[in-house]
């Protein structure tokens, strides 16, 4: 059985996107991107966000979702800025019927590195050894498929963890 399963790292500037397979226990690249804001007002970038995950899924027909969940930055401004593009995203999923699993970036990263505390680039290596691609996909695309790949390797199916009622501590649960 495959299942279709896109990942989502919001952004109000760039929305990272990424879609894999699983089947059984392999993963398979689909397809990567990024979704670009133009600059102005708030609305109309959400409103970017929004009809360009709408076309990603159109296209691609995931089954799944799993999105970034958003962290308390330094700037509160930029937190509510992020909250509000996650927003979008998750309605885009939403729309269109689909579950949607909530990963924190300390998940994700020990999902795909190991490392709680992995840097983008550690991340980028991980994700083109684990799809064997041949190129190296943005730092926005690549954290979107490494959601995609946290979720498939803990979210679903025999060896799922059940996290609930659990927290991350120094990237493992507790």
């Amino acid at each position: 059985m495959t299942i279709r399963i896109l990942g989502i790292d919001p952004g109000l500037r760039v929305t990272g996107f990424g879609v894999i397979d699983k089947e059984g226990q392999q993963l398979h690249y689909v397809a990567s991107g990024c979704i670009k804001t133009p600059d102005g007002e708030l609305p109309e970038r959400l409103k970017v966000i929004l009809s360009g995950l709408g076309e990603v899924i159109a296209q691609y027909q995931p089954q799944q979702v799993a999105i970034e969940k958003v962290f308390v930055n330094v700037n509160p401004q930029s937190t509510l800025l992020l909250g509000q593009a996650r927003g979008a995203a998750i309605c885009a999923a939403v729309q269109a019927n689909l579950p949607v699993a909530e990963y924190t970036a300390l998940q994700v990263k020990q999902a795909v590195v190991g490392n709680g505390h992995a840097s983008k680039e550690q991340v980028q290596a991980m994700v083109v050894r684990l799809l064997k691609l041949s190129g190296t996909p943005s730092p926005d695309a690549a954290d979107a498929l490494a959601g995609a790949i946290c979720y498939a390797h803990s979210g679903m199916g025999l060896g799922a963890l059940a996290t609930k009622g659990f927290r991350v501590k120094n990237g493992r649960l507790i």
